[in-house]
């Protein structure tokens, strides 16, 4: 998973580039020439770690949020992000999945993807608070023909307890005359492929 978002964190001596943080850093510009702020959600602290020298590099303000983070330290990172000019705030997805308000951000980028959506549900929720006026977009950034497009596919299916099907849709977008349906055995090899 760790090579899905950047194969310099598995490899040392690797030196060419990383697609999945290029179009990262695109989107970020992007948002941030529209007048934007964003959240950068990932499991992966070094991954964060990563990014980070990128926004530097491009002299791109930021705040970050860990683990490591202390509680005084997190309160003044999100009271300052909501009241100041910084477009971006980096944040591990275990560490900033619950308990914050940031509705200045009207964009959620997930880095990378995790098995349980409701973490990631939890962590996009930041923005959907009390006080958000903005529509919310949502990017979930997904390398192709990798663990990672394994890891999503469940995500998009539910399960419908009158039929016994997984529906190839999520419960928002479910329109029964559309969407295909999956026999509950298709379900189990999913992981396996």
């Amino acid at each position: 998973r760790q090579l899905c978002c950047d194969p310099a964190l598995l490899y040392e001596k690797y030196t060419s580039g990383a697609a999945k943080l290029d179009l990262c850093l695109d989107l970020i510009r992007n948002a941030m020439e529209s007048g934007h702020k964003m959240l950068v959600f990932s499991q992966f602290t070094t991954m964060l770690d990563r990014i980070a020298e990128r926004l530097q590099k491009e002299h791109i303000p930021y705040f970050m949020l860990t683990g490591a983070t202390t509680k005084q330290e997190r309160i003044r990172l999100v009271t300052e992000f909501n009241q100041d000019e910084t477009p971006v705030f980096l944040i591990s997805l275990k560490a900033g999945g619950t308990g914050l308000n940031l509705t200045a951000a009207d964009i959620v980028i997930h880095f990378d993807p995790w098995w349980n959506t409701a973490v990631q549900n939890q962590a996009t929720d930041r923005v959907h608070r009390i006080g958000q006026t903005n529509r919310v977009l949502v990017y979930k950034l997904i390398a192709q023909n990798s663990i990672e497009e394994n890891i999503v596919k469940p995500h998009k299916l539910m399960r419908s307890e009158k039929h016994g099907y997984l529906l190839d849709i999520s419960f928002d977008q479910f329109d029964p005359a559309k969407h295909r349906y999956f026999p509950l055995s298709s379900y189990n090899g999913l992981l396996q492929e």
